[in-house]
């Protein structure tokens, strides 16, 4: 009999929008249960988005792309959950390369960077039920227009700094909302060429580079806040970052168990 590949069409984003909201990630949480699987919140001015960790996020009111899309990924098993994280980050990537030449990496686990300077956060959660996802929020804060930063954070940068002109967030973001849904929407299929893509554009892909481990790692003979040379061997389908080190150990590291010495 022959073989029928399933074949998945993108659905087009429903889009939320709200004038000023504390976070679009809290808000589409409250409302995950009458919300359809590509759904996008997006604000004029988010007045308490939220990072990796309970981090703040910055953002210059009707300057940058503040959103949140609910997806629902039937075909992905919770053990395999990063994939959906790569999804995202490689959804920014590809509208970032729309606007900029070159530089445009991926920090893992999901931060964007251009050169050593951070251009956007990713914050995804996840909600399952029954051992299987049933929703995943997607929040990402891209710097558009934003000229200058006010915050603590070290190294922000907007693709205004890098282009030297505004750029039309509605272009931005529509084409960030349907590449995003387009690329969920190939997994699990496509789940091997797009890991295969995140490693690729990782910051600090090739070469050895400083790290600072975080916590106490006996086993690794790593102390709590040592720096050392390693270069990036592998991300597992859970996030988890292995990495190589001269000696031929290979640590592997949790998300805030291990940190990038920038500058280094």
């Amino acid at each position: 009999a022959p073989h029928y590949r399933k074949i998945i069409i993108a659905m087009t984003p429903t889009y939320i929008h709200l004038e000023s909201i504390r976070s679009t990630n809290t808000y589409l949480a409250q409302n995950a249960e009458g919300a359809v699987h590509g759904t996008v919140v997006y604000a004029d001015c988010q007045t308490a988005g939220r990072g990796q960790r309970g981090n703040s996020w910055e953002s210059a009111d009707f300057k940058n792309i503040t959103m949140s899309m609910l997806l629902r990924p039937a075909n992905v098993k919770p053990s395999c959950q990063f994939w959906l994280s790569e999804a995202v980050a490689l959804a920014v990537v590809h509208t970032l390369d729309r606007y900029i030449d070159n530089g445009v990496s991926i920090k893992w686990p999901n931060d964007i960077y251009w050169n050593d300077r951070k251009i956007c956060g990713i914050l995804v959660e996840h909600s399952l039920s029954g051992g299987k996802i049933d929703h995943t929020i997607a929040g990402i804060g891209l710097n558009i227009n934003q000229e200058k930063f006010l915050s603590d954070a070290p190294n922000p940068v907007s693709l205004r700094q890098i282009i030297g002109c505004d750029t039309p967030l509605p272009d931005v973001l529509h084409h960030l909302s349907e590449e995003l849904l387009r690329l969920v929407d190939s997994l699990p299929d496509n789940a091997e060429s797009l890991h295969a893509e995140f490693l690729s554009r990782l910051y600090r892909r090739n070469g050895l580079h400083t790290y600072r481990n975080v916590a106490d790692r006996t086993a690794d003979h790593l102390a709590a806040g040592e720096e050392f040379c390693a270069e990036i061997a592998d991300v597992a389908p859970d996030g988890i970052l292995t990495l190589a080190r001269p000696d031929g150990s290979r640590p592997r590291f949790a998300f805030k168990e291990v940190e990038f010495v920038i500058g280094k």
